[in-house]
């Protein structure tokens, strides 16, 4: 064994019931004295921006509010909410939500402190210095970016998503209290537990993967398969829920660490032309790309399958593997979600150019454990389909 690998993430974890309450405190910590605040919209329509007044108002925090992030949000809005921020003078800069909020926030910290527009620093490694300190509170457990280096964005104009990806996007603060989970919708519960299985099973299978990221993965795909059931059909239970958010910060970790694969480059093209919620998109996509990849990681599909419940014992290696796509499927079909990319009114006359900007989201297919061609995308959106 020669093993040689790093592994980098948020650089504080607080993880536990009723830990949002301690929010003014950690703000603190931090040196804030006057935090941003940005959350999505649907958690301003229900109320959240009271619990969040009551507790920085127990603290003797001033605060600015950001309550207009939407699903998938656009590039511009990074802009925005960082003018926001400047006017009011923040130093800390809190997102609560999910991912888009998280993203959001995340940009904000690095763009008000850089100077310049959010569209100066996508791509990879082009944040030059550190932004305002950070704290990320996840409401779902699914997309894991309270721990990772990404902020991603629809670029309208384009119709693309593109990503701004640096280690000065890692939040000082990862804050997760499962009870902020409790409200989430059955539907919302589903895709976003579906997609933090991916993260699971991608970084697991990546070429980048080490010891250490695939212990933290397996531990997720372990954690979501035996729970997300539970929260989607029933969503008051708070142990199922503290495990599927347990699930999803491991299943940040190890895409953090590993990397995602050939589901998320597949995906990007149906979040940025048709708006399709990146979850979903993730959901639909994910047997299609396991069976497509099935060959060249059939040992680890095996294990996939034996820690999502299946009984593999006295069967082939190729037969166990085969389980852990029906696996998958069955969990995607138990938590209700039906749609394909028929059902999402994906034309099958676009898959030839979806594939062509799929392969232009290049690092995720680099990532692959089976090299992609532009042939083998649209085989697996004729899968998909």
């Amino acid at each position: 064994m020669n093993a040689h690998f790093s592994f980098t993430g948020a650089k504080k974890l607080v993880f536990g019931r009723d830990t949002f309450a301690q929010l003014g405190d950690h703000v603190r910590e931090l040196g804030g004295k006057k935090p941003m605040i940005v959350i999505d919209r649907n958690l301003a329509a229900a109320g959240f921006k009271q619990k969040i007044d009551d507790i920085l108002t127990a603290a003797k925090l001033k605060y600015v509010l950001y309550d207009g992030v939407e699903g998938e949000p656009p590039l511009e809005m990074a802009d925005e909410a960082s003018d926001s921020a400047r006017a009011g003078k923040c130093d800390c800069i809190v997102g609560i939500g999910g991912g888009s909020a998280m993203d959001v926030a995340k940009a904000v910290a690095v763009i008000v402190s850089n100077k310049g527009k959010a569209k100066d620093y996508l791509g990879l490694n082009n944040i030059p210095r550190p932004g305002l300190p950070k704290i990320m509170v996840p409401t779902t457990a699914g997309t894991g970016s309270e721990v990772t280096f990404t902020s991603v964005f629809i670029r309208n104009d384009l119709r693309k998503k593109e990503g701004m990806n640096s280690p000065h996007l890692y939040p000082e603060l990862a804050l997760l209290d499962p009870v902020l989970t409790l409200t989430v919708p059955p539907a919302v519960t589903a895709t976003t537990g579906v997609d933090a299985l991916c993260h699971a099973i991608e970084s697991y299978w990546s070429i980048q993967a080490s010891s250490l990221s695939e212990m933290i993965s397996l531990e997720a795909i372990g954690l979501i398969a035996e729970n997300l059931r539970t929260c989607v059909h029933n969503g008051s239970d708070l142990d199922a829920r503290e495990c599927m958010l347990l699930g999803s910060l491991y299943a940040g970790l190890g895409l953090a660490n590993a990397g995602v694969t050939a589901v998320h480059s597949l995906s990007y093209p149906l979040g940025g032309r048709y708006g399709i919620p990146h979850g979903l998109a993730n959901t639909v996509l994910l047997p299609a790309v396991m069976r497509f990849n099935l060959p060249s990681v059939i040992d680890k599909c095996a294990t996939i399958a034996q820690i999502m419940g299946e009984y593999v014992e006295d069967l082939s290696l190729r037969d166990a593997a085969e389980l852990s796509v029906g696996a998958v499927e069955d969990l995607i079909l138990d938590c209700c979600i039906y749609d394909s990319l028929e059902t999402l009114g994906i034309p099958r006359e676009d898959f030839p150019e979806l594939a062509e900007i799929a392969m232009t989201v290049a690092r995720p297919l680099a990532n692959n454990p089976r090299k992609v061609s532009i042939a083998d995308a649209i085989e697996i959106y004729e899968d998909a389909y």
